[in-house]
């Protein structure tokens, strides 16, 4: 259930993150608008309290596991939002990083 509930939280931690920079992208570079690169910038931070509430005490290594869900999660986002269609490099690349996340975060240690 630990494992499960942490996976839950870097999703929705990417939802916050990756649409968060996603609507800035919306804001500035399509010019849509102060009002998206603000909601943008409030997703960002919530972003940052969701990772809070992972388990484990290490902000190093939250982070660094957060980072393939970031990779595979960035992907997905593209191809939902944007049309974007990844190449079996993209996709094998956000796989070896969803494996290191996996390592990272869920590996047993003896302590």
């Amino acid at each position: 259930m630990l494992v499960a509930r942490s996976i839950a939280l870097f999703v929705v931690a990417a939802l916050f993150e990756i649409g968060g920079a996603w609507l800035v992208w919306q804001g500035l570079r399509e010019h849509k608008g102060w009002v998206w690169v603000g909601a943008g910038v409030i997703a960002l931070g919530l972003y940052g309290v969701v990772a809070t509430f992972q388990s484990d005490e290490n902000f190093g290594r939250i982070l660094a596991a957060y980072g393939g869900i970031f990779v595979a999660g960035s992907i997905a986002w593209g191809m939902v939002a944007d049309g974007y269609r990844p190449d079996r490099f993209d996709i094998a690349g956000a796989l070896v990083c969803l494996a290191g996340m996996a390592v990272i975060m869920y590996a047993p240690r003896g302590h």
